[in-house]
């Protein structure tokens, strides 16, 4: 097992054999659908199963990090001062398949610096959903970063944290039109994530679905979440640890998209 990513650059990881192939799988299925053109106006349907397929690969990718480094990807990396310097994105780039993008990134700088910033531009499509009508360089995927999620922060949380069990709780949510360069080590916090699937006032978990807003759990598995789902449900979804595992925390409806 490697050690965890510190402020230097990361080593390489070298993916076991199961990994790999299990990348090739899902990436063999990604590139069937982006061959599809998309128009989301005529084909919301599609939209929303490749939005769901590419949550799967970044679910993925997240595991195979946690195969590698012992831990999920912490939120950021950040300075002597704990400011966010770098995000899980990029960490996350050798196991998307962007191994040559990932060792052009600079670990010495900030992600908006001299040489990163060239790179602002290069966002990897797994980034992004088709739904999302934000700029190409703006990410639709994020973490919930809070102290009882997967992702409290620079601190990277491992498989046996998630005591409520990984089916229970939320890795990966989408928010749309957020304007957040997918290098930015910027994602939803917790209070936003509680406000509900699109909140009508403010910012919170969200998509131009209709009906509700993806998600991917600790599992790999990814959900429509109901834009009615109970607030008191969502917060249970969320937390990793809240001590109340149960299936009955996910909404009936959003079973059938599994």
């Amino acid at each position: 097992m490697e050690t965890l990513p510190t402020q230097t650059r990361p080593p390489s990881p070298t993916l076991k054999g199961g990994i790999l192939v299990s990348a090739i799988v899902l990436l063999g299925g990604f590139l069937m659908l982006v061959m599809i053109p998309v128009s989301t106006g005529s084909h919301p349907a599609l939209a929303r199963t490749e939005c769901r397929h590419k949550l799967g690969i970044l679910a993925l990718a997240m595991h195979n990090y946690q195969e590698t480094y012992g831990a999920f990807p912490p939120a950021y990396l950040a300075d002597k001062d704990g400011k966010p310097m770098h995000s899980w994105r990029v960490l996350l780039l050798p196991f998307l398949g962007h191994l040559d993008l990932y060792e052009q990134y600079r670990f010495d700088e900030p992600w908006n610096g001299p040489n990163n910033r060239r790179l602002a531009a290069h966002m990897p499509a797994e980034f992004h959903c088709p739904a999302d009508v934000g700029a190409e360089n703006h990410t639709s995927y994020f973490v919930v970063v809070g102290p009882d999620t997967v992702f409290p922060g620079v601190v990277p949380i491992r498989k046996a944290e998630i005591t409520d069990g990984p089916v229970n709780t939320i890795l990966l949510v989408e928010a749309m039109d957020r304007q957040v360069n997918w290098l930015e080590p910027k994602d939803v916090t917790y209070e936003e994530g509680r406000r509900g699937i699109n909140p009508s006032a403010e910012r919170g978990i969200s998509s131009h679905h209709d009906g509700g807003a993806m998600v991917a759990f600790a599992d790999g598995s990814r959900e429509l979440l109901p834009d009615r789902i109970p607030l008191e449900q969502l917060r249970l979804l969320l937390e990793r640890n809240d001590g109340r595992p149960a299936y009955m925390h996910r909404p009936p409806a959003a079973s059938t998209t599994r």
